[in-house]
């Protein structure tokens, strides 16, 4: 599993890392594990909805927050879960660019059997590090 969760952290917040061999793989294996919280199975998401998602930030762990951000205001604003099918990053003159491609569908009850409602990413102890095989994401999300 590229990700695991870390339970020693706080009762109103759920923790995980998050791993990839490069940045794109780091970024789908963070939003997997945020909807992950969400709902329990993730494969019970069906691709009836594609949504680009295009976003940019001087840093790259800015840019990851600001991804699981948008992923946590679907879900609120429109009820969509989603799970990332290609994500691409470059880096161009000092700035990080992301352009992903996301398919899901709105929440379905009987279907997506809900675990915790995820309100935010927060900035405590987030962090998004190289590492010698690939990248680590350290993410706390408040429940």
């Amino acid at each position: 599993m590229p990700y695991h969760y870390l339970e020693e952290i706080g009762t109103a917040d759920i923790a995980f890392e998050a791993t990839g061999r490069d940045l794109p793989e780091l970024f789908t294996d963070a939003a997997d594990a945020t909807t992950n919280v969400m709902i329990d199975n993730l494969d019970a998401i069906e691709p009836r909805e594609t949504r680009q998602i295009e976003l940019s930030n001087d840093k790259i762990d800015m840019l990851l927050f600001d991804f699981l951000q948008e992923l946590i205001y679907l879900k609120d604003a429109e009820r969509l879960l989603l799970r990332v099918r290609d994500a691409q990053i470059d880096k161009k003159e000092g700035k990080y660019f992301l352009k992903t491609e996301a398919a899901g569908e709105t929440l379905d009850a009987a279907r997506h059997h809900q675990r915790a409602d995820v309100k935010a990413v927060t900035l405590h102890n987030f962090a998004v590090e190289k590492e010698n095989d690939g990248w680590k994401a350290t993410v706390l999300l408040d429940i």
